[in-house]
């Protein structure tokens, strides 16, 4: 199929959340390991994987539009195709008798088996390995090819929630935990290869159990922190029923746990809520962010917000626009409804027109980019601690990193400041980010 001499190039192509980009990572290493090296340009590989997010009908259509002009390279030359993540999982079988010209589909639980299925394509066997029951010895650790400052390490897999809307624990499967020596190892791993900050992932990080030991979230956060050489910690997602307050303990306690929380509330009305199976109310949700910023008054809020779900009102909306302003999120994502497949909400009456949807939507994101305008503003002479990632997208001799809380932070400064923490004085606040100005080292000088 290849000449001996040749280098095999593999592209990946990943869309949607960070779950999917850790296992785009993985995918990676493997295929470096079977001899592949990275190729930007998809018509130019010999292996183009798209792995994939069914959270949004969106993100399923990008799928096939990325899959139709393959069809013509792959009439002209050797050209292996696969599809993996939550699309994959949704559509198995069907996804090889619908694209003529895909090779594979491997689903989220199967990730390690990506070899074998490249290996069988090569030989022309087209595959399906769909299973979402997991290994029982855990899967070893296998790290990006290139390691960043910041590394996104998974603590657990699958959903319980089963909220109504959601697809995940049909494509994800039910949940399961890593063991927390293996999450500890792989940080590890990471900080030893240059990182210096870890995300911690889940689709429910609150429900994180270890299998053995038992240890919850909130102890394995305190244990991350330990291993040395790590400086910052975040974690995503919580969801708003299992926030304890051993968790937010945590956060406001220890140094190395970042001040910033996302915690989706998806509508700011009760009955709305509980068509979503959401499993708390407003006044509940409200009473956890009020106990988290007394315990961290810095901390950043980030939010998700589902527009137009089946049976939402104008009164219901209008509901929401309140408690997004009363809130005052720093970061807020929002969503148009749409059915997803096994969903019970997909077969609920009392769907919304889209034009509906479109004009909520858009008067959401007003709302949010005016408060976040106000909040940014009033960062104005603050200092914010920033972990230097890089030179900034607009302005020459700008950088760019983060602060505690997640937000984006620019400001002058030399190249051999990235990778180092530095303290910035906040001179102006724009929308989704803040300007600045070296403001000093941080105590102790830079780490």
């Amino acid at each position: 199929m290849h000449s001996a001499d040749q280098r095999l190039k593999a592209h990946i192509a990943t869309f949607g959340c960070q779950m999917n980009e850790y296992d785009s990572a993985r995918m990676a290493r493997m295929l470096g390991q079977m001899g592949y090296i990275a190729e930007a340009d998809p018509q130019k590989a010999d292996l183009v994987i798209f792995n994939t997010c069914s959270v949004r009908d969106k993100a399923e259509q990008k799928l096939y539009s990325a899959l139709g002009p393959l069809v013509k390279i792959k009439r002209q030359r050797d050209l292996i195709i696969g599809v993996t993540g939550c699309v994959a999982q949704q559509e198995g079988r069907r996804l090889l008798r619908r694209v003529a010209h895909l090779d594979f589909v491997l689903g989220t639980a199967q990730i390690d088996k990506l070899p074998e299925l490249v290996h069988d394509a090569a030989k022309g066997l087209r595959r399906a390995e769909l299973s979402l029951k997991r290994a029982s010895e855990p899967a070893p650790i296998v790290l990006p090819p290139q390691v960043g400052l910041s590394a996104n390490v998974t603590v657990m897999r699958g959903c319980d929630n089963f909220c109504s809307y959601c697809v995940v624990p049909y494509v994800r499967g039910r949940e399961q935990s890593r063991p927390a020596d293996q999450v500890l190892e792989e940080i590890a791993a990471l900080v030893a290869a240059g990182a210096r900050e870890v995300v911690l992932l889940g689709q429910n990080v609150d429900s994180y159990r270890d299998p053995g030991r038992g240890i919850g979230f909130a102890e394995l956060l305190r244990l991350a922190a330990g291993v040395e050489g790590l400086w910052r910690v975040r974690f995503l997602t919580s969801h708003p029923k299992d926030l304890s307050p051993e968790l937010i303990e945590t956060l406001a306690a220890e140094p190395k746990v970042m001040e910033q929380m996302h915690l989706p509330i998806q509508s700011g009305d009760d009955s709305v809520l509980a068509a979503m199976n959401r499993g708390y109310t407003t006044g509940q949700y409200l009473a956890k962010v009020e106990a988290l910023r007394r315990a961290a008054p810095e901390v950043t809020l980030g939010g998700d917000i589902i527009v137009g779900f089946p049976g939402e009102s104008a009164d219901a909306f209008a509901r929401t626009l309140e408690l997004v302003e009363r809130v005052g999120y720093d970061t807020l994502f929002c969503f148009i409804y749409s059915d997803r497949p096994f969903t019970k909400a997909s077969r609920m009456t009392g769907k919304i027109d889209q034009d509906v949807k479109a004009s909520r939507v858009n008067q959401l994101l007003e709302l949010h980019r005016r408060l976040g305008r106000e909040r940014n503003r009033a960062r104005v002479g603050t200092i914010r601690e920033v972990l230097v990632e890089g030179p900034a997208k607009k302005g020459q001799g700008m950088l760019a990193g983060r602060d505690r809380g997640g937000l984006a932070v620019n400001f002058a400064g030399e190249a051999a400041l990235v990778g180092t923490i530095q303290r910035v004085l906040v001179t102006q606040g724009l929308t989704n980010s803040l300007i600045g100005r070296l403001a000093g080292q941080p105590e102790g000088g830079n780490r």
